[in-house]
């Protein structure tokens, strides 16, 4: 069996394999594969662990993989397996539960860090330099949250203790829901044009896809900051990046791109004015234990044949 896209090298250390140990041969995999290399390393693997969409998993790369049984990914949602396609194989495919605030608590990091410049202030003390830049404090400031559900909703909890103001708006939002977080429920185009920053917190879906693009990022204010922890193709990723060239927009702290990992030479890599994390909203110790528990009871369970937490399309 093999345990993919270990980049930490925690995997065997975050929860008791022993018992997996005894059944199975473990190989690990610190580096993201590609379609091609993922073929030929998981080609004899009846088990397969995949870290939530790291690796794809498409039609294509099951067909490719004659003896995979057991497809496990952490989190009880990934996006990027095809499990029509594996059903049609016959490979079951199990999730792992996570929990935790980490997403929550990553996104009021970032938006510090990004208003305050702390990337900025670290790499200049360390080149013998000493406070050059200014930012403003979170409170009184505006927040928008683009998705006040599981993930947006502690984020406004949150920034009410940071004495900001907190709007929202999604398709299905309350005006019920959003008192419980403290926030008030605006139209779609004032939470654009209102926000001193914006945090994006929806599920990626064909009417999600390119939701904050050339107009609604013309409607923010050119002093306002734009944060994604959520998925990257919800912002139009080419307008992004015209409006923080022309100065349209202050700032961005991003999580997660159109493509992860994000291609070396990419011009988000030298964009002005970003904050840019390797999409580690879900990366802590305790939620990693939590994945990786339940990923070795899922392989136990499946081996002993009955399979828990299994994943239909």
């Amino acid at each position: 069996m093999t345990i993919l896209d270990d980049y930490q090298q925690v995997a065997l250390s975050s929860a008791d394999w022993s018992a997996v140990a005894q059944r199975f041969e473990l190989d690990v995999v610190h580096e993201h594969l590609e379609t091609d290399a993922a073929a030929e390393r998981l080609a004899h693997s009846a088990v397969v662990v995949a870290m939530r969409e790291r690796t794809t998993f498409p039609a294509e790369l099951f067909e490719r993989l004659p003896e995979l049984r057991l497809l496990v990914t952490t989190g009880m949602k990934n996006a990027a397996i095809d499990l029509d396609a594996a059903a049609a194989r016959g490979i079951a495919v199990s999730g792992a539960r996570g929990g935790g605030n980490s997403v929550a608590e990553l996104t009021i990091g970032m938006m510090i860090a990004l208003t305050r410049h702390f990337a900025e202030e670290d790499a200049a003390i360390r080149a013998g330099r000493w406070q050059h830049t200014i930012g403003p404090g979170l409170q009184g400031l505006t927040l928008g949250v683009l998705g006040l559900g599981r993930l947006g909703g502690p984020v406004a909890d949150l920034a009410n203790a940071f004495g900001m103001r907190v709007i929202a708006w999604d398709r299905s939002i309350t005006s019920e829901r959003a008192a419980r977080h403290g926030a008030t429920v605006v139209d779609r185009d004032a939470l654009f044009a209102e926000s001193d920053v914006l945090t994006v917190h929806m599920p990626l879906s064909e009417s999600s896809r390119g939701l904050v693009g050339v107009r609604e990022l013309g409607l923010m204010k050119p002093t306002a900051y734009l944060v994604n922890t959520s998925r990257g193709p919800i912002v139009d990723e080419a307008a992004l990046l015209d409006a923080l060239t022309a100065g349209r927009l202050a700032g961005a702290a991003l999580d997660v791109y159109d493509v992860e990992p994000l291609p070396a030479g990419h011009p988000l890599r030298s964009a002005p004015n970003t904050l840019l994390l390797p999409h580690l909203g879900y990366v802590t110790t305790d939620q990693y234990a939590r994945f990786y528990a339940d990923v070795v009871e899922d392989i136990l369970a499946w081996d002993d044949g009955a399979p828990v937490r299994l994943l239909e399309a």
